[in-house]
């Protein structure tokens, strides 16, 4: 079986391919996950093949890199229209970055919306591949009524329902098919010496010889060739499937390109595991594609037994057929099995760095809706994380409540419902409160003294203690100066902890961060003494300095990196200015042709809202990660704000 991966942003049409293609030659067989992920079999030229559909929001992007890790090369449908160009950049980034060999098919061309040279040239602008013609449109007016082919030098009229008619080149379109063939030749001839050769000597290769050249090249992942078409029309699907079947490479390819990642020895790898979920009442299943022989329910993979093998579209098992290098298949029971990963037979390999999926920036609590709900989320969780690595699972610092970062809204409604639909769980979110502390900014020192008589021995304690701002950053300091003895020396430990525990909730709320306290003096009884009434002393003490210390609120900020395409540079600077954040800075992306890396600190009560607005100034496209920076004060109603709301119960942080 040959596989590959049709992928692309939303309404490109990418199903349709996948459906037209499977249509050729018979009924294709169909399965489909619940995270999107559509499989269609079906048999072209007396080869079995195996078309991986990818969802198409840019938040399901780590399924589309799951599967180009089975794939033998893949389709990248786009639009037709330049101004969409930049929909494509996720695509041919994580395309590039697999090195995976790739077909790029210029949908829905039926659609007059722009010049295909035009589309072109703003897609190459995201590619270091060259993107290099195999068809250019022929024309009626603002209608494309067909295509030619570049190599063979033949013009095909389209026809509805039918399989296009040959016909001659029009006279409107032969002197752009020159210029263009000429293009192809010359690109082509970089990879050639015979081909250069043949040129120089201004003699006319044959098409049979460009074909075999074209071939090896997307073989070797050389370049980007492109293919146009309507889909839904069926026009260039034929010409789309034989270019897979002649071009894309075997099995074998694929086995060597991962071993060559230098993780795996390739005469060991004996399969890949690109995709999981779970169903009611069956469990986890995963999807396998076989890379070498061998493979059996009970077969030893990735360390442990292979559960029982089934059939990609009727979920039956058979015992009697034994998955072939090249098929995929579906198993039960295989729960040892992590998703994506490289697997030989006694153990699980970790996959390329290029499959791990953008970092996820919409941050939600889950709340249970009921006491067993509760008491299931947190195992449901980890076992959905382990099926989506675009899902991560946390917990709420300080409350301790079950927290999520998904890839966006759809995706998050996508873990709800599945934990509705497959766990019978019910869960509300709401959006998690940035953790404030507080801090002092002027010295001052008190004198406490603790005293309590009771029946038998009594407690007390007498401190006076310095407390003192600390530079940011510093955290809580402790240090004395007694002097004669007037505090024991066993009795001063438990002063700097009475002094800690005091941090923990200040006047405001929060925890007290950044100040010191110096033990200045004391008295202590040589009866009724004790490092509990210090201890007690010593945090009453400084409770009451706190109060009178000029308490103000810090907010966390956090060290943003933004990862855009370069067109959307511009418009950082005002997203991140309007959420009182600080820009830093932007640098070329080295790793991704067209993309930026943009920097800023951004105070962290406005992250929720800057994913909000990313995503709405990228069209989806955009992501960021963030890391703890530092704490600074916020004063006037905004900190007010935060202070009345951190006291209705259950909103501390």
């Amino acid at each position: 079986m040959r596989c590959f991966t049709v992928l692309g942003p939303s309404q490109t049409g990418k199903s349709t391919v996948v459906e037209k293609l499977g249509s050729l030659e018979g009924t294709p067989r169909k399965s489909s996950s619940p995270y999107g992920l559509n499989l269609t079999e079906f048999t072209f030229g007396n080869e079995a093949w195996c078309a991986l559909d990818a969802p198409g929001p840019n938040e399901a992007l780590a399924h589309a890199q799951h599967a180009l890790l089975a794939s033998d090369a893949c389709i990248l449908c786009v639009s037709s229209a330049p101004a969409e160009a930049v929909l494509a950049a996720p695509y041919l980034r994580i395309v590039e970055a697999s090195g995976t060999p790739c077909i790029l098919f210029v949908n829905r061309m039926d659609e007059p919306r722009g010049r295909l040279r035009d589309v072109i040239a703003a897609l190459q602008d995201y590619a270091n591949h060259t993107l290099l013609l195999r068809q250019i449109p022929i024309r009626e007016g603002d209608r494309v009524i067909g295509s030619c082919d570049l190599i063979s030098e033949r013009a095909w009229r389209y026809r509805e329902g039918q399989t296009s008619a040959l016909i001659a080149i029009p006279d409107s379109t032969a002197e752009r098919e020159h210029e263009a063939r000429t293009e192809l030749l010359e690109h082509l001839s970089e990879f050639d010496d015979w081909l250069l050769e043949e040129l120089i000597e201004d003699r006319e290769p044959s098409s049979d010889a460009l074909y075999a050249i074209s071939s090896r090249v997307l073989r070797e992942n050389r370049i980007i060739p492109v293919l146009i078409g309507a889909a839904i029309h069926g026009n260039g699907i034929t010409r789309l499937m034989k270019a897979l079947r002649h071009e894309a490479p075997p099995v074998g390819v694929l086995r060597q390109r991962l071993a060559h990642t230098g993780i795996v020895d390739e005469g060991k790898l004996v399969a890949v595991s690109f995709h999981a979920y779970h169903r009611q009442n069956v469990g986890k299943t995963v999807l396998v594609r076989a890379l070498g022989e061998g493979l059996r329910q009970g077969a030893s993979l990735g360390g442990s037994s292979l559960g029982a093998v089934q059939n990609l579209a009727n979920g039956r098992s058979n015992l009697a057929v034994l998955p072939a290098p090249g098929d995929v298949f579906a198993t039960v029971k295989s729960d040892h099995l992590p998703i994506p990963s490289m697997l030989t037979s006694g153990a699980v390999v970790a996959p390329p760095e290029w499959t791990k999926p953008p970092t996820p920036m919409l941050e939600r609590i889950l709340i249970p809706g009921s006491e067993r709900d509760e008491n299931k989320l947190s195992e449901t969780l980890a076992k959905l994380s382990g099926t989506d690595r675009g899902l991560e699972v946390l917990q709420e610092e300080g409350t301790g409540a079950q927290l999520v970062r998904a890839q966006g809204p759809v995706h998050l409604r996508d873990l709800c419902r599945t934990l509705s639909d497959v766990f019978h769980i019910s869960v509300t979110d709401q959006t998690p409160s940035p953790i404030y502390r507080e801090t002092i900014t002027k010295p001052l020192e008190v004198h406490y003294r603790h005293r309590k008589q009771t029946g038998g021995a009594g407690q007390f304690a007498d401190v006076k203690l310095s407390i003192h701002p600390n530079e940011r950053g510093q955290g809580f300091t402790f240090g004395e100066t007694i002097k004669g003895g007037a505090v024991p020396r066993n009795y001063i430990p438990a002063v700097e902890a009475g002094a800690r525990e005091a941090m923990e909730k200040g006047p405001l709320g929060f925890e007290v961060i950044d100040v010191g306290v110096t033990l200045l003096d004391g008295q202590h009884h040589t009866v009724d003494s004790s490092e509990h009434a210090f201890r007690t002393a010593s945090k009453m003490g400084v409770r009451q300095a706190l109060s009178e210390g000029s308490t103000v609120l810090m907010q966390p900020v956090f060290r943003c990196e933004f990862h855009i395409p370069s067109v959307y540079s511009g418009s950082l600077v005002q997203i991140v200015s309007a959420l009182n954040g600080q820009v830093l800075g932007f640098d070329r992306d080295e790793t991704a042709k067209g993309w930026d890396i943009f920097r800023a600190l951004v105070p962290g009560g406005a992250l929720n809202d800057l994913a909000r607005a990313l995503r709405s100034a990228t069209q989806g496209i955009g992501y960021f990660f963030k890391t703890f920076d530092h704490f600074e004060e916020l004063y006037g109603k905004e900190a007010d704000a935060i202070v009345r709301a951190n006291e209705k119960p259950g909103t501390a942080h």
